[in-house]
Formats: C-alpha cells, structure tokens, sequence
C-alpha cells in the first residue's frame, strides 16, 4: 500500500493500546530528542519509546553516543551528524525522510541545537513541509539557571564566548544591557579568563558557576564575578562541564553628565579606549560618538593619537 503524502502529517501518532492506552504507534520524519547531561537516568520515557522505534538515530558523537543507548538497550543504527559532515549528510538525510522513513536527532548532551548541530537541518525539513517535533528534557542552560539563585523571569542564552580576550570583551560590552539574567557555556580550561573578562567588563554582578550538573560532583558556586574570577585565578581551572550565570544588571536612573564621567573613568582604570566606550555606551544606552568624544577629553589624548590606537 503506497504511502499517503507526508504534507502535514504530524511526525508522532498515538493510536489505543489493547488496554486502554495510548501508546507510540507510527513515527514519522525527524523526532529531536533531548538526552541526559550528566545523569543517564535523566531521560524520559516517551524519549526511550521513540528511539526504540525509529529507523535510524542521527548522533553528534557515535563513539559517545552508543553508551547511552546500550544502557537503555537501545540498538538502532547510528548515523553522524556534526559540523565537519553537516553540508554532505543533509541531502541524504532528506532523502530518507522524503521516503518516509523515521529519524530522531540527538546530541551528546541536553537538547540538540542549543550549541550543537541541527539548526540548519531542521530550517530544510521545515522548508519542505518535512514532519519534525521535538521531545523535551535536560538542558545544562535551565538546569544551571534555576539553580543559580539569579532572576529567571528573564534571561538570555549566550552560549561559548569567543576564545580571545579582545573579542571576548567586545561580545560582552554588546551583552551588558541586556535587562536579563546572561547564561554562558565555557570550557573549564578557559574558565578564569573567561571569568576576569566578564568582572572587567560587567562588574562585580553576582553569577553563579556550575559544573557536573546532575552528576556526583555537582557544584554551584555564587559569588560577584570578581570574586569568582580572583578564586578561579587562585585555584585554577576546575573539572567538567562549566556553565556560567550572570545576574542583570542593576537598574540605573538617566545618566548626567557627571554619571557619564564616572563611568568612563571606572572603565578606562581597566579597558581599552575603544572597548570603554562600547562598554560605557552600551549600559548607558548613549550614542557612541557622544561618549567617545567625551572619553577622549578625559583621557586628554590627542585625537588623531587616541583614534590610531583604539579605532583601527
């Protein structure tokens, strides 16, 4: 029997059990599939119910993934998907899944997408009117989030700064204003510059660090960026996986001229000319030229000077 067109079918279909229930009977198209951060055990039932049944399961990792599923005896064919062979498997993937056959997409850890492969996939299959749904579960983000005793009405998931200073600190006079708890991923080994960045940038807000979320180890550390930053220099960089709250920042009333000048002072004493005024700029919510004219009056500097060493 021919199969009928996959144009808005939904990609999961429950029919009655024999008794009573319902239960997954007929997948089809891509099913996205949070796994556990840390603790196997943090995987739901419907999750090991849809990757039981598909007919393949695209993974970022097959070295990591298998350890998961051989632990919830799981054997379905694995097929990698990550950011060296996205461009080459895509066509292929939707190829399968014109044909009608059933795929879930996961990640090594937490919610696919959310720092990992999968976005333009998904922007394909949506593009041709292919089934896709997602199953909810862990998020290293949200866990980290509402365990960091910062506000959680509003936030802003930043992921990996980048990995120099200078455009680490310009990534984050970019973030300063925004009226919302910042969450970043970071590698541990860059965790005390990443750290020292944000204190000289954002201020001595209060953030959170946590690692080995859900894990035996699990630690969250709260304290004001400065003083988390001045730990991790003494200490070192920690173990496991870093994920990095920082709370909003304080509500400030319209800026004098005077209020102006303190602040350019303050971010000059440890930035750049250039990255003071990107970073004074943006949580004053001034024009840059304004406080760029302003802070080279402070730093009674010649301009054709200042402007060779800070806007080239």
């Amino acid at each position: 029997m021919a199969r009928p067109p996959l144009k808005n079918r939904p990609s999961l279909s429950a029919e009655p059990s024999e008794s009573g229930g319902a239960e997954q009977s007929r997948i089809q198209g891509l099913v996205i599939v949070a796994t556990p951060i840390g603790n196997a055990g943090d995987i739901t039932l419907r999750a090991l119910e849809v990757l039981k049944s598909v007919d393949a399961i695209l993974c970022e990792d097959t070295r990591v993934s298998p350890k998961l599923l051989a632990r919830h005896g799981i054997r379905r064919p694995l097929v990698a998907y990550h950011e060296h062979n996205a461009e080459r498997m895509r066509p292929l993937i939707l190829a399968r899944l014109r044909r009608g056959e059933s795929l879930a997409l996961i990640s090594d850890a937490g919610q696919p997408l959310v720092s990992d492969p999968g976005f333009k996939l998904v922007r394909a299959l949506l593009a041709e009117d292919l089934p896709v749904t997602a199953l909810p579960g862990p998020s290293a983000a949200l866990t980290a989030l509402v365990l960091s005793g910062l506000p959680t009405d509003r936030f802003f998931f930043a992921g990996f700064l980048p990995p120099k200073t200078a455009q680490r600190r310009r990534e984050l006079g970019e973030l300063a204003a925004i009226p919302g708890s910042l969450i970043f991923f970071e590698g541990a080994s860059r965790l005390p510059a990443a750290l020292a960045d944000m204190a000289a940038v954002l201020g001595p807000r209060p953030a959170a660090v946590a690692r080995e979320l859900t894990k035996v180890f699990e630690e969250v550390r709260r304290a004001p960026l400065d003083a988390l930053a001045a730990h991790y220099a003494a200490a070192g960089p920690p173990k496991g996986e870093i994920t990095i709250v920082v709370g909003p920042p304080e509500a400030a009333a319209a800026p004098a001229g005077v209020a102006i000048d303190e602040a350019l002072a303050e971010a000059m004493s440890r930035l750049s000319l250039r990255d003071a005024v990107d970073s004074v700029a943006t949580a004053l919510s001034l024009p840059r030229r304004e406080v760029y004219a302003r802070a080279l009056q402070l730093s009674a500097r010649p301009p054709d000077e200042a402007v060779g060493a800070d806007e080239t």
